[in-house]
């Protein structure tokens, strides 16, 4: 087990993060060893570092999210539903032997989120007829062999408009870039950082009440990952960590509200908003995508 020396952290009389009961002192003050990492972020920031074992089976989980949106790209074109989606997604999954995490989540009516234009994240597949110009975010999380990974990608529907072309490209960078600061050491504020530098430098905003998250054993564990941020704040990075990045990125203004439904929201403002999300691995040297698609 990886050890790390986290003394100058911990006050003495502070509970051990090792969750023996004792004060920190008594315990594993003095060990040379240090605290092992797995215990001290599960006890301090209740973060679940995966083993070699589970990270196989979120990596096989996202196999399949892959495959499912590479599924829905093949079939995006002018006048299919929202629902027709949904049903894209509920059936391959299901044919997979796996089981889509959205449906009855905290309610949640159905397999998957397909959010159009102004439709920031969570918007519900209905009848909703996508046109040229549209562009769609797909936001799929797939549970195989009790294993979870999440991923969504931002699609254009026909022939996109300048503002959707850019949106769009803004929102892939923003996670390409947010990737590229995932390595141990560095901070959950670094990747906020990253996303928000580049979004807001390109004259765009970042939505705050959404964010990326830890996951693997269930839908949405410890850490949250904000979007926006300052470099050196937040949660020291580790490996065995496994969360999302999934940057909501608005054309216009930050503010969101949501409908009546209480899932789907819209940019206040009605501008166009985009998305990009893979569930990420933090190794020993850097990182890797567990959902892996090009950007």
């Amino acid at each position: 087990m990886i050890g790390i020396n986290l003394s100058p952290k911990i006050g003495r009389n502070e509970p051990c993060p090792c969750g023996s009961g004792l004060k920190f002192k008594k315990c594993c003050l003095g060990k040379k060893e240090g605290i092992p990492v797995k215990e001290y972020y599960y006890n301090k920031y209740r973060i679940q570092l995966k083993e070699k074992n589970d990270i196989e089976g979120i990596r096989n989980a996202g196999r399949l999210v892959v495959e499912t949106l590479d599924l829905v790209e093949s079939a995006i074109k002018p006048g299919l539903t929202t629902e027709a989606i949904n049903t894209l997604v509920h059936d391959f999954t299901i044919q997979n032997n796996a089981t889509p995490a959205p449906l009855n989540y905290k309610g949640f009516p159905k397999s998957v989120c397909v959010s159009v234009n102004e439709v920031i994240c969570h918007g519900i597949p209905a009848e909703r007829v996508l046109l040229s110009g549209d562009i769609v975010n797909v936001d799929v999380t797939s549970i195989r062999d009790g294993y979870y990974a999440d991923a969504n990608k931002s699609f254009f529907v026909g022939t996109p408009g300048n503002d959707a072309q850019k949106i769009v490209s803004v929102a892939r960078e923003c996670l390409k870039r947010a990737m590229e600061m995932v390595s141990p050491g560095n901070t959950i504020g670094d990747i906020g950082w990253a996303i928000q530098d580049y979004a807001e430098s390109n004259s765009c905003s970042v939505v705050r009440e959404f964010v990326g998250h830890g996951v693997g054993f269930d839908f949405h564990e410890a850490p949250q990952v904000p979007h926006y941020g300052k470099r050196g704040d937040g949660i020291v990075l580790v490996p065995g960590m496994v969360f999302t990045i999934e940057p909501m990125i608005n054309l216009g203004k930050k503010e969101l509200k949501v409908l009546q439904d209480n899932w789907t929201a819209v940019t206040r403002d009605g501008s166009l908003s985009a998305q990009f999300e893979q569930t990420i691995l933090v190794t020993e040297d850097g990182c890797e995508s567990l959902t892996p698609y090009p950007l």
